[in-house]
């Protein structure tokens, strides 16, 4: 047994988010440069090449994007780790207003979804928590802008519903989109579960580094982002270019009834970081 302080998680979570706010990963900032120095058609190029410059905004002691989104953390936790120190979803939350307060980070947060009245400090976090084996905590932070957030969709398939009808739903949600989340996008899929699982998965495939197969589905994935390249929706909507980075899908069990597909979009600023503790 490991006793960790959940001060700990405070301060993990409170760097994460400043870290994901002012950093793109490198995985996502690879694929924004590929897509930049393989085009050559206007607008696209400009854009694109702005889009790369923009990625260096924390040069300047700027985050990446304005919209600095709804904190969303997904924690696996050891089982043989012994929290003292008061309440780990607290703990979280209090990372959360830190970040967001030292930071210098946008509070885009209201507490009640219908009299919206803000939280000041971009609390409550949204928190999946997993007990995993072993005597650590490992924490991701995922910063999710609602430009994107609002173009994502769920449809519960017949279990007999077709690979290109899955595909022709992603690809439609897509288009549906248009220049909406920033593209081009990141986009995840979840598929399996539940109704509400699915989302879960689709958010959690945002995890993902781009560029990296599921390791059964990826020609699923490969094909999906072929379609999606292939929509005309193209850089910020602008209808030339590249409109997604990657797309990453993450499968589930599910019932033999059902076959739930969630997509989750991500901006060209797919912004997340992690840490183990």
């Amino acid at each position: 047994m490991r006793t960790i302080d959940v001060s700990a998680v405070t301060q993990g979570v409170k760097e994460l988010f400043i870290k994901a706010n002012y950093h793109l990963p490198e995985d996502v900032y690879g694929r924004l440069c590929r897509a930049r120095d393989g085009e050559c058609e206007e607008p696209a190029a400009t854009m694109l090449g702005i889009i790369c410059d923009n990625a260096e905004a924390a040069k300047n002691g700027v985050p990446i994007c304005q919209d600095t989104g709804m904190a969303v953390v997904f924690a696996e936790v050891g089982q043989d780790v012994h929290l003292i120190g008061g309440s780990f979803r607290e703990a979280v939350n209090e990372g959360v207003r830190l970040a967001y307060q030292e930071g210098c980070l946008r509070k885009s947060v209201v507490s009640d979804p219908l009299l919206r009245v803000n939280s000041e400090d971009n609390t409550p976090a949204v928190l999946y928590t997993e007990l995993v084996p072993g005597d650590k905590i490992r924490l991701f932070a995922l910063p999710k802008g609602f430009g994107s957030e609002n173009m994502s969709r769920i449809r519960m398939f017949n279990p007999t519903a077709s690979r290109e009808e899955i595909i022709s739903f992603i690809t439609e949600t897509v288009k549906i989109s248009g220049g909406n989340p920033c593209p081009p996008l990141v986009i995840g899929i979840g598929i399996g579960g539940t109704f509400d699982y699915s989302a879960v998965l689709a958010k959690k495939a945002l995890l993902r580094t781009v560029g990296e197969h599921h390791p059964v589905h990826g020609d699923l994935e490969e094909a999906i982002l072929s379609a999606v390249n292939q929509s005309g929706v193209g850089v910020q909507g602008l209808g030339k270019g590249v409109t997604a980075l990657w797309a990453s899908v993450e499968t589930y069990a599910t019932h033999i009834a059902g076959l739930p597909v969630a997509v989750n979009i991500s901006c060209h600023a797919t912004r997340h970081a992690d840490i183990t503790i």
